[in-house]
């Protein structure tokens, strides 16, 4: 079977960055690679391999180069000017972009301006304002890195660098949805991810590395996972609010995610599609893992020096993998009323027991159901307004008017619009 293509995430530095965040779950991956302490650099040789053979390992027009780390900036600009000039080179009648994920931190005008002229999508990891971002995310002396982030934001948009942003959602701001949605767009994001920190430690004393796959179970989960019921709970807060107010001018990708389901369309995420094993992680020597969370010795599929990208996509280990995240759901997955959205979520974070008492589900379950069943009537409203020919902002239209006519039937209810005061003191005021 032919598949369509693949996604690539190259770490050229491989785990290397110039900080230290204590829930970063590559960092460790310097344990497989011992030889970094020489030379942690991506070759020429291997750079030029990775861009012809992932040109060329795509079906349609159009590729997406991603980068990450580590942190990618740390290369230089230099290596970059090579990549562009290498796309160029095996183009091959394709249209090309580029993605690369950053700290910010050594971001000057010379970069923005770079990215600019060559049209990168920048995306900028910060976890909120600066009480939450400097909890965790610290450079190598301990200080907090939030300052450096917003100057880099404000050199991309001095320079008109397209960015969105990547904020991790671990148990220091999962109870500051609305501060953060709102922090967010005050800087300038219109392109909003939400990660769920999950992550379990081992407890062997004789363990390589230190976080774990679903399969080990003599591990615990870190105390800065963020609890699943939360997790729903944050998601839907911000969905409350954007869905009055921001459609069709703010993407949230989660949010994007749900419309996809609900109408019918191809899933956006590998989190939550049917299958997986198509999107994969290249470290900075050329080998190729089946997934950025699986870069584990087990979930090598082999080197871009000894065999293509496109050989190791059709390779029975990569299809192996992605059918795995179907075929192995639990009774209660199947069942659910929500399984055409979720199927299952990331294979990484199935690793609890079922409301039923089975084994391999995943870790996240109460709070993507409580998440998507918040939101399935304004998904089911959206879904007929599409089909009707009415633009996406119409369903704040409709929300509106519903707030109004339930506001005059009952002007001592507690408002719709989520301030916890009754509607006669809130929105049913007299202007």
């Amino acid at each position: 079977m032919r598949v369509s293509g693949c996604h690539v995430m190259a770490k050229p530095t491989g785990s290397v960055c110039n900080i230290d965040c204590t829930y970063c779950f590559y960092l460790e991956k310097e344990a497989l690679y011992p030889e970094r302490n020489r030379d942690w650099r991506m070759s020429d040789e291997t750079l030029a391999r990775f861009i012809q053979q992932h040109i060329a390992a795509q079906r349609g027009q159009h590729v997406i180069f991603a980068w990450q780390g580590g942190e990618p900036t740390l290369m230089g600009i230099d290596f970059f000017r090579r990549v562009v000039a290498l796309c160029e080179q095996y183009a091959d009648g394709k249209t090309i972009e580029h993605t690369l994920q950053t700290n910010g931190i050594l971001l000057n005008d010379e970069w923005a301006a770079f990215f600019a002229a060559h049209r990168f999508l920048v995306g900028i990891s910060i976890d909120g304002p600066e009480q939450l971002h400097n909890l965790y995310r610290k450079n190598r002396a301990g200080r907090g890195t939030w300052q450096q982030v917003m100057a880099a934001i404000a050199l991309l948009k001095k320079h008109q660098v397209e960015f969105n942003t990547l904020t991790v959602v671990g148990t220091h701001n999962v109870g500051h949805a609305r501060e953060i949605y709102a922090f967010l767009l005050s800087v300038g994001s219109r392109y909003l991810q939400f990660i769920p920190l999950v992550e379990r430690y081992s407890t062997s004393d004789s363990a390589q590395l230190h976080l774990v796959l679903p399969g080990e179970s003599a591990a615990k989960v870190t105390p800065w996972t963020v609890p699943a019921w939360q997790f729903g709970d944050f998601l839907s807060q911000i969905f409350d609010i954007w869905v009055r107010r921001d459609v069709g001018r703010i993407s949230v990708q989660l949010f994007d995610v749900a419309i996809a389901a609900w109408t019918e369309q191809k899933p956006i995420l590998c989190v939550h599609a049917e299958t997986c094993g198509h999107a994969f992680a290249l470290e900075s020597n050329g080998d190729l893992y089946n997934c950025d969370h699986f870069v584990y010795p087990e979930h090598l599929l082999g080197n871009i020096h000894q065999n293509t990208i496109d050989e190791l996509n059709h390779s029975d280990r990569a299809m192996h993998f992605g059918v795995q995240k179907r075929d192995r759901l639990t009774q209660d997955c199947r069942n659910c009323d929500f399984r055409f959205v979720c199927h299952g979520g990331c294979p990484k974070h199935r690793f609890t027991l079922s409301p039923s008492g089975h084994p391999g589900h995943n870790y996240l379950c109460a709070g993507y159901k409580h998440f998507f069943k918040h939101i399935s009537r304004e998904m089911t409203l959206l879904r007929t307004l599409l089909s009707q020919g009415y633009p996406w902002d119409a369903i704040m239209f409709l929300l509106a008017e519903e707030k109004m006519t339930a506001g005059a039937k009952n002007r001592d209810a507690i408002c719709q619009c989520g301030s916890g005061k009754k509607y006669r003191k809130c929105c049913g005021r007299a202007p």
